[in-house]
């Protein structure tokens, strides 16, 4: 349970440099295991939370949503971007900042970076998910599309699955080579591939993560044999895919929040009542995940609040406990609450 401060303490802000230092001070694995543990107990606790899609403002080049929730006692949002042309002119393409407040008085408890915790936080849920759906014993996951995402997949599968090997691949040879390099020493077998279906021999997990705003097709119907599993990480807005639909209609599809994946993931390929489950539902004991060792399992991800919040939570208890933050003056608070003119004139110089 998160403690929630008097309505006159001022606002903890996580700065980049603080989400840094504190990935540091803890550690990126513990980060991957923490982050998975709290999206876990809240999947659990699902029926306790406020539920909407994301809010979108949509451009040619682009994407701008927020991403609330609350679960009664604490509302939380994300501010998101996704914007894939970003990347030529040197930019991020994806940028983010949560806050978290008490839902009692309306104060705001935590300001927080989250373009590192949604990388963090993505990677973290994808792990979660594969333990639940992946083949048992999964050593190897092909990871198509190595830009931003990549090395947090890679390494939160390690941590939390137990692969030992990623065969990379990139339709730019300097996005794997970059990948490659960055994940030099940390304990895994790295093969950098010339193809998608070089990358995909051999892998019990597929990990997909592109960035192109388009109707793609990264993996083709006769790429995905029998018995993998499938984690689709690219595909977040409409008209936005990565996979072929062949490979969507034999697979069972797992997803978040399902008014949102119909609209954004790759089940919006599919028509409105294709059957998928919420993952809510396996985490918690009433549903099946995998069943059989044949069957294609596909995590259609397209991340969602409640995530956003769990993340937010961890890092809100860790920040305050390693001091790893500012303090913000941004509520106004006079002496008289109704007096805030008052409390305006007497700052006069």
């Amino acid at each position: 349970m998160t403690t929630i401060p008097g309505p006159k303490a001022l606002v903890p802000f996580v700065s980049v440099d603080h989400m840094m230092q504190l990935v540091h001070r803890i550690g990126i694995r513990q980060m991957f295991r923490g982050i998975a543990a709290e999206i876990e107990r809240d999947f659990q606790r699902w029926e306790k939370f406020d539920k909407t899609a994301r809010i979108p403002a949509h451009h040619e080049h682009g994407v701008i949503e927020l991403m609330p929730t609350a679960d009664g006692e604490i509302y939380g949002f994300k501010y998101v971007n996704g914007h894939p042309r970003n990347a030529r002119d040197g930019l991020q393409t994806v940028t983010a900042f949560g806050v978290l407040s008490d839902l009692a008085t309306g104060y705001p408890i935590l300001l927080s970076e989250m373009t590192i915790l949604t990388a963090l936080r993505t990677a973290a849920m994808s792990a979660l998910t594969a333990s639940y759906l992946a083949p048992k014993g999964s050593k190897v996951m092909a990871m198509i599309g190595n830009g931003a995402q990549s090395e947090f997949q890679s390494l939160a599968m390690q941590e939390i699955v137990g692969i030992d090997t990623v065969r990379l691949w990139d339709a730019d040879p300097r996005a794997t080579e970059k990948a490659a390099r960055n994940l030099a020493g940390q304990g895994l077998t790295i093969v950098s591939c010339a193809t998608a279906e070089e990358a995909i021999q051999g892998a019990q997990i597929i990990t997909t993560a592109t960035a192109d705003k388009r109707n793609n097709t990264i993996l083709t119907d006769n790429m995905v044999g029998q018995g993998v599993h499938l984690n689709a990480v690219g595909g977040d807005s409409p008209g936005k895919t990565e996979l072929a639909r062949g490979i969507v209609e034999k697979s069972t599809i797992f997803v978040e929040f399902p008014p949102q994946s119909r609209i954004e993931g790759e089940v919006q390929q599919m028509p409105p009542d294709h059957p998928v489950t919420e993952l809510w539902q396996v985490m918690s004991g009433t549903a099946p995940g995998r069943i059989s060792a044949e069957q294609v399992t596909l995590f259609d991800s397209v991340g969602f609040a409640v995530e956003d919040f769990a993340a937010l939570r961890f890092v809100r208890g860790k920040a305050l406990e390693t001091g790893l933050h500012a303090d913000l003056d941004m509520i106004a608070d006079p002496d008289d609450p109704r007096d805030l003119y008052g409390m305006l004139m007497r700052a006069a110089p």
